[in-house]
């Protein structure tokens, strides 16, 4: 039989790209949308905010009413907040952590007990390269990043027994939508604005040449497949050098971005 795979966030970006892919190789997907009345997919939408713990009971209930057996859970929902972490209101990062951290904690809490029920399954969150490092303009995106990071690292311990893999996915720059549907700090300070102008021109052009996300996709149809997938699977051109530069020459790491911030004027 096929497995049955649920996909939070599955209306745009890597959630509808994955949830398609997964579709055509013959898996009964189950995807999520705050509005999925509005999502003209193949494969079966259901409706939840992860942001609204009412949502989730709600979510929870319909979702066995469609299968009666979980095989992947893939945490996926949630959005990009860009600006400079004085000019963010707290307001702004608390909802941050609510969808990106705290709603993918309540969801997966609340599939849990399924999980440890069947003693099988696997969960699979899709974060961010910005969770294993951080770049400017980002501060709490790639905190909420790094939140994840931390919980699931202690979640795979402790679902070992019950045959329970976790694991994450840490992309690079990819092009799926995420500036289009992100949110913009609401506030403005001058001294700022020559830097502002700075990292919002070297944004725009990384993420105006960031790669097709076909990597990604690969990525979490080889983790769904593996019996024992590893933690940790940073996936993007350069991921791997980035990363061991930043462990064990952070020096070199601050001053390569900083100098490629400062073509922009």
């Amino acid at each position: 039989m096929s497995k049955n795979i649920l996909i939070t966030g599955a209306s745009s970006g890597f959630g509808l790209l994955i949830a398609n892919e997964l579709h055509r190789n013959g898996y009964n997907v189950i995807g999520t949308s705050r509005n999925p009345s509005k999502i003209n997919v193949p494969f079966k939408m259901l409706a939840l905010d992860i942001a609204d713990e009412n949502s989730i009971k709600a979510f929870t209930s319909e979702l066995f009413k469609h299968i009666s057996k979980l095989d992947v859970l893939i945490n996926n929902a949630g959005y990009y907040l860009s600006g400079l972490a004085e000019e963010t209101t707290i307001e702004q990062g608390k909802q941050q952590f609510e969808t990106n951290f705290w709603g993918t904690i309540h969801l997966t809490n609340a599939l849990l007990p399924h999980f440890r029920k069947q003693r099988s399954g696997k969960i699979i969150t899709v974060g961010s390269i910005t969770g294993l490092l951080n770049f400017p303009n980002a501060a709490y995106y790639g905190a909420s990043k790094h939140a994840l990071e931390g919980y699931f690292k202690s979640l795979r311990f402790e679902l070992n027994e019950f045959n329970i893999k976790v694991a994450m996915v840490e992309p690079m720059g990819f092009k799926t939508g995420i500036i289009t549907n992100s949110f913009v700090a609401e506030g403005k300070i001058n001294d700022y604005d020559t830097y502002r102008n700075k990292i919002e021109r070297f944004a725009k052009d990384l993420f105006d040449n960031s790669p097709e996300p076909t990597p990604v996709i690969n990525m979490l149809l080889k983790l769904i497949e593996d019996r024992n997938p590893t933690f940790s699977n940073p996936v993007g051109k350069g991921a791997s050098v980035i990363l061991s530069i930043q462990h064990f020459a952070y020096k070199t790491f601050e001053n390569t971005l900083l100098r490629n911030i400062n073509k922009f004027k």
